[in-house]
């Protein structure tokens, strides 16, 4: 369940970098809760196939994250706002930064 929720995060920070194939088989697997197998009926096309686009998905968006960091800084500056520290909410702005 963790990870469906970390790849929907991923997904928000980058869809704009996904091709359109990509983000309608990421959608219909991880947000529609759909089967292989009942996309691969929708689609016309084989499970193999299917699996293998999201794979390549979520390996890009793992790329994206490991370029960009942009979840680890969300995630920072979320932690920042629960911060009563003034000194610690500013060292980790300026970690982002």
């Amino acid at each position: 369940m963790e990870d469906f929720v970390y790849y929907g995060e991923l997904y928000d920070l980058y869809e704009g970098l996904l091709t359109d194939k990509q983000k309608k088989y990421f959608q219909d697997y991880y947000f529609q809760n759909l089967s292989l197998g009942e996309m691969a009926i929708n689609y016309s096309i084989s499970r193999n196939a299917i699996f293998k686009q999201i794979h390549i998905t979520v390996k890009k968006l793992e790329e994206y994250e490991a370029i960009l960091h942009l979840y680890e800084k969300k995630v920072k500056l979320g932690h920042a706002l629960q911060i009563n520290n003034l000194d610690e909410i500013k060292k980790l702005i300026e970690e982002v930064l």
